[in-house]
């Protein structure tokens, strides 16, 4: 299924979280209130008025004290996402997937309240949220309106280091490979790509995935 990819290389992030602020600027989103509770994390998940989110996350490492793993996260936009399905069941197409593979969530998704924590829980990285001011279901838009014009999400076009890449799938996959075969050489065997037959969201990671996901505090 061609379309449009992202890549994020986890190698390249350096947790300056202009993506995250990216995304809170075109999409015109309220900050959250937020508190220390032992992380740079902030806020603590994704939410109504956060799509995209950089995680952190610490373990004891054997060549320094401490090594961190950071991770730009949002929605992965599935080749067949589990999101649409468990929505069909009650309103179809209230959720709908465009030409170039964006999972869109419509307006219809506003009489969807009740089933919204179904909707959350079918999702494997329960990305979907309710969001309280919009009142309806929200998570990342692929920037769908910049894509249309043209532009790069907004994220993409944020992230000063290269971690975050946007475009055609044939053109992605070449890109990850690419950067695959440079994390291998320098970070070793564990390295790869996450989910990548599943999702149009391309995770290159160099270590156990747990590692990466999110904290439970």
């Amino acid at each position: 299924m061609a379309g449009k990819f992202f890549l994020i290389d986890t190698t390249r992030c350096t947790a300056c979280r202009g993506c995250q602020i990216a995304c809170k600027q075109w999409n015109e989103l309220p900050a959250d209130k937020t508190k220390q509770y032992g992380s740079y994390q902030n806020p603590l998940d994704l939410n109504g008025n956060t799509y995209r989110l950089v995680r952190f996350s610490e373990y004891p490492s054997d060549k320094n004290s401490m090594a961190w793993y950071f991770f730009s996260d949002a929605c992965r936009h599935c080749l067949a996402p589990p999101c649409k399905k468990k929505a069909d069941q009650i309103m179809k197409d209230a959720i709908v997937v465009n030409d170039y593979g964006a999972v869109v969530y419509t307006e219809k998704t506003k009489d969807l309240e009740k089933a919204s924590k179904a909707i959350k829980q079918a999702c494997p990285w329960s990305v979907p949220n309710w969001s309280k001011d919009q009142k309806q279901l929200v998570k990342c838009t692929m920037c769908t309106d910049r894509v249309d014009a043209g532009l790069l999400p907004a994220c993409v076009k944020a992230c000063p280091t290269g971690a975050l890449t946007f475009g055609e799938e044939a053109d992605i996959k070449k890109l990850a490979n690419q950067h695959l075969a440079e994390a291998k050489k320098k970070f070793g065997a564990k390295a790869h790509i996450e989910d990548e037959k599943d999702v149009r969201a391309l995770f290159l990671i160099v270590d156990d995935f747990i590692k990466y996901k999110p904290m439970e505090l």
